[in-house]
């Protein structure tokens, strides 16, 4: 049998990529491999977010250029295929840097894999236009031994590509306009993760909540009625969603985070900035005080609710005092967990063409200033669950032998000592210690009492 060796990048809709493009390679007769120097096909599934996302792919390809040439030297043929948003960017650029190369193809075209292979035996091949048809009508469905081997958390993709054209960022020029898959397309691959044994659905999207697609029913769905559907799917306990836009956080969804048990009180929900005059150059057609207004009206639905976002520093024309007011947002709110980055300019962007770049050094200093609020905030939260019982969602074994893993409801790793447990069941763990990323705790019995 064949073996392809996939390298994913950046984001969970790559991820979630990544994971189709094997099931779409095992209706051709190849099986994934973690060795890279033993597979007939090597993918490097890209991201373009990050600075210098281009030169990091031609530096790995150099690296698989190398494992090609020693398998040809032993007789064994390697195929090397550039997937992702970098492919979707760079197109011929990737066939005339590296002669190694033989197929580039965009994230919505991967199903069109089998057929590029086929064509890259006569010739290397680009596939970046964006279709028209859904990919997703064309990628087969895993078979269940496969999704039972990706554990009992999964990632389904509910809608792609972006309308809102932040002025730092490329995701649209990258996965194409915003589209929504329908509802009952989502249901059907929910039903049979669920059938698999997954227990807990994150629903994905490059801008998620902007979700919107006519159901069964013949009106537009949004994403908390869809949330509050995929809630009835026998074996989902648990439901997520991320990557959302503030913009996109309507009257329905905030009340799903009230009123929803399965949707867990965790929510991603970036923000780059708390200057307002940054934020209005950013184009995120939102202010800092509306962010705080719109936290404000989810905590009052759902006071547990913990809180993670998305923070650019030293974006072209940012002050002193800008970052002083993300500073101050990031202090009035509090937030569990984030992700922040000095602005590196993506080519082609708006933002990238601004003359008043902010100079690296005054950007190393702001953001090494926000990690350090950012990390304090997240070790108070992990601090502040010890003594509280929290159910945990069981995934693989701990550590050390008689530890079982599992997950929180914030999406802290949990570990106990267990040898009583199966992984997929959800139990109650009173938490006793927090480590720097890890919770620890002990199994609850029922029937057992609980110390306030």
């Amino acid at each position: 049998m064949k073996k392809v060796f996939v390298k994913s990048y950046g984001c969970q809709m790559n991820v979630y990529d990544a994971e189709r493009m094997a099931d779409v390679l095992a209706t051709e007769g190849y099986s994934e491999t973690k060795a890279m120097e033993e597979a007939d096909l090597v993918i490097l599934n890209t991201c373009h977010i990050r600075e210098k996302a281009a030169e990091k792919v031609y530096s790995e390809l150099g690296r698989v250029r190398e494992m090609k040439q020693e398998r040809e030297a032993s007789g064994l043929e390697t195929k090397i295929v550039v997937a992702g948003c970098v492919a979707q960017a760079e197109g011929k650029e990737i066939l005339r840097r590296q002669p190694a190369v033989d197929v580039v193809v965009g994230p919505q075209n991967y199903h069109n894999l089998p057929a590029l292979l086929r064509k890259s035996q006569a010739e290397r091949i680009v596939d970046t236009e964006f279709p028209v048809e859904d990919k997703f009508d064309h990628l087969p469905a895993p078979a269940k031994a496969k999704i039972q081997s990706r554990g009992v958390s999964a990632f389904l993709t509910i809608q792609e590509g972006c309308d809102k054209f932040c002025t730092f960022c490329v995701v649209p020029y990258t996965r194409g306009a915003e589209v929504s898959r329908p509802v009952s397309r989502i249901l059907d691959e929910a039903m049979r993760l669920a059938d698999a044994g997954v227990r807990e659905l994150t629903l994905i999207g490059q801008n998620v909540n902007a979700y919107h697609r006519e159901g069964p029913d013949g009106s537009v769905w949004s994403l908390g009625r869809l949330l509050r559907r995929l809630a009835e799917v026998p074996g989902i306990a648990r439901l997520r969603y991320t990557t959302s836009h503030p913009r996109d956080m309507d009257d329905e969804l905030i009340e799903a985070h009230g009123g929803l048990p399965a949707l867990m009180p965790y929510l991603h929900l970036p923000v780059q900035s708390g200057s307002d005059r940054i934020l209005d150059a950013m184009n995120r057609k939102h202010t800092g005080d509306e962010y705080r207004q719109l936290i404000a009206r989810i905590r009052k639905l759902q006071p547990d609710i913990a809180l993670s976002s998305d923070f650019i520093v030293g974006f072209p024309g940012e002050t002193d005092q800008d970052f002083e007011d993300t500073m101050r947002l990031v202090a009035d709110i509090g937030f569990a967990m984030s992700y922040s980055f000095k602005y590196s300019p993506r080519p082609g962007t708006p933002a990238a063409e601004i003359a008043d770049q902010v100079p690296e050094a005054v950007k190393a200093e702001r953001l090494a200033r926000l990690q350090n609020l950012l990390e304090t905030q997240r070790q108070a939260f992990n601090h502040g669950t010890v003594g509280q019982t929290l159910d945990v969602l069981l995934e693989k074994p701990g550590r050390h032998p008689g530890q079982i893993a599992g997950k929180s409801p914030y999406l802290q790793p949990v570990q106990f000592e267990s040898d009583q447990h199966r992984i997929g069941e959800i139990v109650a763990v009173r938490i006793v210690r927090a480590g720097s990323n890890s919770l620890f705790g002990e199994w609850i019995k029922p029937g057992d009492k609980v110390a306030a």
